[in-house]
């Protein structure tokens, strides 16, 4: 069961987390920087870190989207349902109205409609033919 938990609900969690729990923090804040060796430094943000830690689940989320079986329609209606959810906390919580939420919502989209798409073409796939005319074979 825990194979169909949908990933983007923990990139939705964190932000939840961060943006409710510790409301001094913002998603600019500099988590790290890094000497680079043309002498820039690297500086990533919090919003830089949750957005990549989001799309490794993306990842994961298309490469789950392959599989084909009973588990998997329900996987993609788990994601859908976090896809709606966060877009109606993007259009009613104030907190939720950043740069950084809009991506996550815009992968979360991406992750719906990949898993939906996958599946689609994976069942008209898997459609057998019973028997074959004569003049075919």
């Amino acid at each position: 069961m825990l194979v169909n938990f949908p990933l983007f609900l923990i990139s939705f969690a964190i932000y939840n987390m961060i943006v409710f729990l510790t409301p001094g923090v913002a998603w600019t804040d500099v988590l790290a920087t890094v000497p680079m060796q043309s002498g820039a430094t690297w500086t990533i943000t919090m919003g830089d870190a949750l957005l990549a830690l989001s799309l490794v689940f993306l990842f994961f989320e298309v490469l789950k989207a392959t599989r084909t079986s009973a588990r998997s329609m329900f996987d993609h209606m788990l994601s859908t349902l976090v896809f709606i959810g966060a877009l109606i906390e993007f259009l009613i919580v104030p907190q939720a109205a950043t740069s950084v939420f809009a991506i996550l919502l815009v992968m979360a989209l991406i992750d719906v409609m990949a898993g939906w798409s996958v599946s689609m073409r994976a069942a008209r796939r898997d459609l057998t033919v019973e028997s074959m005319p004569d003049n075919l074979v």
